[in-house]
């Protein structure tokens, strides 16, 4: 057999894609799997040993750009591909799996993608949680009817290399001589998910000095908020915080990060990879909430306020005041760090 996904956009969400790619192969061992992302994405799908093969999606996450799909789709028929799975919920990604002509097209009903998709699957209120729609794309209906449930679910597991991992320390002048907290203050969905930057400079603060370092994780538009997280601590300490926003591959943050003895992050695409390299991890939840995307690890502390109008789940707050996040204070994440440290395995939620 020979499979094609199409794969999410975000990378949290294609951290989360892996759990039906285990499911796919533990069904069919001997299948071929090759999933479609875009390029940025590809890094991850490197890291997970079911993907056989990783394809390029040229085409923006808007794009429409029919021409093109078609052309996409007909490279892809000489594939002769047996299955396609479609994991985004638009209409247009289920055309290149049409183009191709492959048979059998499994998906979620989404924008009513009736004669796209010719294995519809319309029961999502069944899955409250994103990985569980995820991995129920792997079954039959058969599988499902009467109100079956899917068998559980293996989480994501990034491999990591140590060589990569090594090469990078070197690159970037780092050491593991003091243990390492990693923070990941950013967040693509909107400022309605970042944590505020002084708050996370009181627990790189309290964990310096304490005799650890920092390591900041990030993008490129990540860099302003790194940089103000350090300039709030006292210039003796800011020598043990380091920035690694901007600086570093995918590839890297993935190896770099499973060094950390404990990480801080929004909910963010970091906090999953976090969660798939198996790191001790303290998740801050703002607007969004853990019921739909929690990190799917051992250790893990949620963190999240309980006034009323969260989640709301809007990328800015529709109230203007980000009381969510602001009046969540440091000292609720340093007590979950410490709970975290203590136990070999647990899972708290902090309000």
């Amino acid at each position: 057999m020979k499979l094609l996904v199409i794969g999410p956009s975000w990378v949290g969400d294609m951290v989360m894609s892996q759990s039906l790619y285990i499911s796919l192969k533990q069904q069919n061992p001997d299948a071929e799997l090759h999933v479609m992302a875009p390029a940025w994405c590809c890094a991850l799908l490197e890291r997970m040993p079911e993907v056989d093969k990783a394809i390029v999606m040229p085409l923006g996450h808007g794009d429409l750009r029919l021409a093109e799909r078609f052309r996409l789709g007909r490279q892809l028929a000489s594939e002769d591909y047996d299955w396609a799975i479609v994991q985004p919920n638009s209409l247009k990604s289920a055309l290149i799996p049409l183009f191709a002509g492959i048979k059998k097209r499994t998906g979620w009903k989404g924008e009513s993608r009736y004669g796209l998709l010719n294995d519809l699957r319309n029961n999502k209120a069944d899955f409250s949680l994103m990985v569980e729609r995820y991995a129920a794309l792997a079954y039959s209906k058969a599988d499902m009817k009467d109100g079956r449930r899917i068998p559980a679910i293996s989480w994501p597991a990034l491999k990591i290399d140590q060589s990569n991992q090594q090469q990078a320390l070197v690159e970037l002048k780092l050491n593991k001589e003091k243990p390492i907290v990693s923070l990941c203050p950013g967040a693509e969905f909107g400022p309605s998910k970042r944590w505020p930057e002084q708050h996370y400079a009181e627990v790189a603060k309290q964990k310096i000095e304490q005799g650890q370092q920092v390591w900041i994780f990030g993008s490129a538009k990540d860099i302003p908020v790194a940089e103000a997280i350090r300039h709030y601590l006292p210039a003796a300490l800011q020598a043990h915080c380091h920035i690694l926003a901007g600086k570093t591959s995918l590839h890297q943050a993935i190896d770099l990060m499973a060094l950390s003895s404990v990480v801080v992050s929004n909910d963010s695409g970091l906090m999953h990879i976090a969660a798939a390299v198996k790191c001790p991890l303290v998740a801050i939840y703002g607007s969004t909430s853990p019921k739909y995307t929690p990190p799917l690890a051992k250790r893990v502390a949620i963190v999240h306020t309980d006034i009323e109008c969260r989640p709301c789940f809007k990328r800015e707050c529709p109230l203007g005041h980000l009381k969510c996040l602001k009046e969540l204070p440091a000292e609720k994440v340093l007590t979950a760090i410490k709970q975290l440290m203590a136990s070999e395995r647990l899972i708290v939620t902090a309000r």
